[in-house]
């Protein structure tokens, strides 16, 4: 049986910006639409809402199907398709 291995972070640094662009993207999705709401700004936040949901939604199902086709991670998938192409595989290395 072969063990597989596990993506790891290359460096701290690296997972610290990561947590940070994970939580200023959810402060953008839920903080800055609910001020602008209060502020009589609604019609704004629907036309953002439908904007976020315009890339949003085409970016999962996306992955979705790379998750599907793959049967890997996103970035393991890209490794295979490089790899078949005949392209260097470094652009897939973390």
């Amino acid at each position: 049986m072969n063990k597989q291995e596990h993506a790891q972070w290359s460096s701290s640094f690296g997972f610290v910006l990561a947590a940070v662009g994970s939580a200023v993207g959810l402060g953008n999705i839920w903080k800055f639409p609910y001020m602008v709401g209060e502020s009589g700004g609604s019609a704004f936040v629907i036309a953002y809402l439908f904007c976020i949901a315009l890339v949003g939604f085409p970016i999962l199902v996306a992955e979705w199907l790379i998750g599907r086709r793959g049967q890997k991670n996103p970035v393991n998938t890209f490794a295979d398709v490089a790899a078949s192409q005949g392209k260097s595989r470094s652009w897939c290395d973390i």
